[in-house]
């Protein structure tokens, strides 16, 4: 991996905590958003800081994970796109529902949809002419 790809995904996971960060600073402090989410022992607070974990941890693993596909497989873009679309989904459908209140279901979906679209768009390097790896 080159210095520049490597700077520039590390820029694009630093982005996607940034944006997650902001959002949730913006949703509790400024529109006043109770972000809790329902856990077997009652409702749970969601802090900044799992929030800033959170979006460090779905960026790092979706790194790694194209790191290892453009290492072992053709057409990595797309296998990593294709994975990456679906896990987004899939922390669609688990998250956002469990959050206390329509206010924090949206806020959840909204910090799930932002860090996602950041990494799906970012991390991949851009297809050089003629190939498709």
């Amino acid at each position: 991996m080159t210095n520049n790809l490597l700077l520039r995904r590390a820029a694009v996971a630093a982005g996607a905590i940034l944006v997650a960060t902001a959002e949730f600073a913006i949703l509790d402090s400024v529109a006043g958003v109770d972000l809790a989410a329902g856990t077997p022992d009652g409702a749970r607070q969601i802090t900044m800081v799992a929030v800033v974990v959170a979006a460090a941890v779905a960026a790092l693993l979706g790194w790694a994970m194209l790191a290892v596909l453009e290492h072992l497989a053709n057409r990595a873009r797309v296998w990593w796109t294709s994975i990456a679309v679906a896990v987004l989904l899939l922390s669609l459908l688990v998250g956002p529902p469990s959050g206390v209140g329509g206010g924090a279901k949206a806020a959840l979906a909204l910090l799930h949809l932002s860090v996602g679209v950041v990494l799906i768009l970012g991390l991949p390097r851009p297809r050089r002419e003629g190939l498709n790896r």
